[in-house]
């Protein structure tokens, strides 16, 4: 029935774009109501809060959300028949089993991200919205799951004609201004090591936690148009150059750049301009070209940094041009979501404590309704896991239920009062969804949750029908029951808490530290997709609180450096596996693996002796085994942070 409310919040570029999407959702939540009046369906209020949940500030956005819903509601309904079929005659059996399937969901919510691990979560409590609430009356569960299926088709029929009619905005333009202006200040971030300054972590981390959290919205520009799945493509290679050349520019950052000073400036030009022709011309081969301004091999690994750099830097030039003209990139790369199933398995076990805690109340109180709470349990459980906090959203939406029940009765006893007319239904509904809406957009994740919990729980609460009842008993126990289930969602919260953000960041450093120490990449993965995967683990660090944890945040970049420089080093190697100086690659290979420095060192000088030429494959393979060498180095006098779990 809801949304992530503790989703980013939707910021709008002016106030004009927020009322226009207010106005929207307003319109589809009438239009909706109004077609399941029409049809007389059994749950007209599924249809409009359908319309809460998908109201996104795009078209794409909308649209992905949309099947991802249609998507988990489907595969909730068939457990919902699976479970009450097999365990029909048994109560304490369907709580159990109902209850396993709700950690299922979540383990696999923790698995995914933006809209796939909202359909995971979906999955789970729509067997909570129907088979729980019919326990008693289960040859009544398909019966139940065919009216809710129906209203969320009108729901999304009716958002996606209102914002097709109102030219709902694109995401493409504003990716494409945002990747344009990361890819700019990774430009000014890499410019601090030819002008001697110190790398700035800060800035990196920035820069790279925006980067990863593009990820979602990515995906739903493929459904915006008959080239959205060309942008989307071209939009994703992007993302994974950006975090390639950043990972680059930090290298060069993290050292000093031994090239002569007009290099550096042609370097830093080459950077500066914005055409292929000046990366041609001004570029890295007069960087490199004569033995007067390359001296030794460690001065060589410095220019092949440079070099390197510039290269990510022309593919991301051609990349963001592929997405501005709506054609196939050169190269098409993936953006792997790194995954702790051990966090994932961990949380599942608790969503399933916590609903075992619920039942196992409701059960000793003996409420006859208690049913209808358990489902809201289950459904502030599953929603909850889609957050970084699932006990501050718990919070936020105690907070917010009751304010929503206030406003439903203002609209219900006082505004309608006893109104029947379906005009007076829609104007009476304007202020608070229009409203509710507007506080969505805001900057402020607080103020804008609270208005994501207005919007639906008003509908959920109101349960428009046709014609309108208006029972002030069935309108208290409903308040009552949600407000009752968070409550005591947080109590058992509180008593078997959510994995903590400490034990979060040291989990996945002790994986990233495992991992390090591995030969290789999974199959069928780029070096430059392995990197953002890794990227996307230090961003899962950040919303853990793992900017204020020095020390593991030192280590986790350490192994974020150590194993991309690792991945490229092996990529070239590859490259010499079946020619003359394959028994030395395989040493170089062993030698990464055991990080013995000394002996890359050592092949590395051996390689630039046996090939006078600067631009060949050999002599990047030892620019890059001495740079994967000092980087190692590096690594190895950061002190492992280690702390009980």
């Amino acid at each position: 029935m809801v949304a992530t409310i503790a989703e980013p919040p939707y910021r709008s570029d002016d106030s004009g774009s927020s009322w226009s999407f207010a106005i929207r959702v307003w319109l589809a939540m009438i239009l909706a109501l109004f077609v399941s009046f029409w049809l007389q369906l059994e749950a007209p209020a599924s249809a409009a809060v359908t319309v809460g949940i998908l109201a996104e500030p795009t078209r794409g956005q909308a649209l992905d959300k949309a099947g991802f819903r249609l998507l988990g509601t489907i595969v909730g309904v068939a457990a919902s028949i699976a479970i009450t079929g097999l365990f029909s005659q048994e109560r304490d059996l369907i709580l159990a089993a109902f209850a396993v399937w709700l950690g299922i969901c979540v383990f696999a919510a923790k698995l995914l991200d933006g809209y796939r691990a909202y359909a995971a979560v979906l999955s789970g409590y729509t067997v909570a919205l129907i088979a729980t609430q019919q326990i008693d009356n289960p040859q009544h569960v398909f019966e139940s799951a065919m009216a809710r299926g129906a209203a969320i088709a009108v729901g999304i029929l009716s958002i996606a004609v209102v914002n097709a009619l109102m030219f709902a905005a694109d995401r493409q333009p504003r990716l494409l201004a945002q990747l344009a202006t990361i890819h700019r200040r990774v430009h000014e971030y890499a410019s601090a090591a030819f002008q001697g300054e110190p790398g700035n972590s800060t800035a990196f981390l920035t820069l790279l936690q925006e980067i990863v959290t593009l990820r979602p919205e990515i995906a739903s520009v493929a459904l915006e148009s008959s080239s959205g799945s060309v942008r989307s493509a071209a939009a994703r290679t992007a993302a994974v150059g950006l975090v390639a050349e950043l990972q680059v520019a930090r290298i060069l950052n993290s050292g000093p750049v031994d090239v002569d000073n007009t290099a550096c400036d042609q370097a830093r030009a080459a950077l500066e301009r914005a055409d292929r022709s000046a990366l041609a011309v001004q570029g890295l081969p007069e960087l490199v070209a004569g033995q007067k301004r390359v001296r030794d091999v460690a001065t060589e690994a410095s220019a092949w940094a440079a070099r390197e750099l510039l290269h990510r830097d022309d593919e991301v030039r051609q990349d963001l041009l592929a997405l501005r003209s709506a054609r196939w990139p050169l190269r098409i790369w993936r953006t792997p979501l790194y995954r702790s199933y051990r966090t994932a398995a961990e949380s599942g076990v608790r969503a399933v404590a916590w609903f075992a805690i619920a039942s196992a109340f409701y059960i000793w109180a003996g409420w006859p309704a208690a049913s209808v709470s358990l489902s809201f349990v289950a459904l502030i459980t599953g929603l909850g896991a889609t957050t970084p906090n699932p006990r501050g959203f718990t919070t936020i939406t105690l907070v917010g239920t009751p304010i929503a029940a206030v406003l439903t009765g203002l609209l219900e006893f006082i505004i309608l009062n006893g109104a029947d007319a379906f005009p007076l239904l829609a104007i009476g509904l304007a202020p608070f969804m229009i409203g509710s809406a507007l506080l969505m957009t805001s900057k402020r994740l607080l103020w804008s949750s609270l208005g994501r919990v207005n919007l639906l729980f008003i509908i959920i609460i109101l349960a428009p029908s046709n014609p309108q009842t208006y029972n002030p008993q069935a309108f208290l126990f409903t308040s009552l029951f949600i407000v009752a289930a968070a409550a005591l969602l947080l109590a058992a919260q509180t008593l078997i808490p959510p994995i903590s953000g400490d034990k979060r960041r040291m989990r996945l450093l002790a994986e990233a530290r495992s991992e390090l120490h591995k030969r290789g990449h999974r199959n069928g993965e780029a070096p430059e997709e392995a990197t953002f995967r890794d990227a996307s683990r230090i961003g899962q660090f950040l919303a853990a609180g793992g900017a204020q944890d020095s020390r593991a945040l030192a280590e986790m970049l350490s192994c974020f450096d150590q194993s991309a420089m690792v991945r490229l080093c092996n990529a070239r190697l590859m490259q010499l596996a079946d020619g003359p100086l394959a028994s030395l690659a395989e040493e170089a290979r062993k030698a990464i693996a055991k990080r013995d420095t000394a002996t890359l060192r050592t092949i590395a000088h051996g390689l630039r002796e046996q090939t006078p030429q600067k631009d060949s494959v050999e002599a990047d393979v030892a620019a890059r085994l001495i740079t994967a060498s000092d980087i190692i180095d590096r690594g190895s006098t950061v002190e492992p942070f280690r702390k009980a779990l």
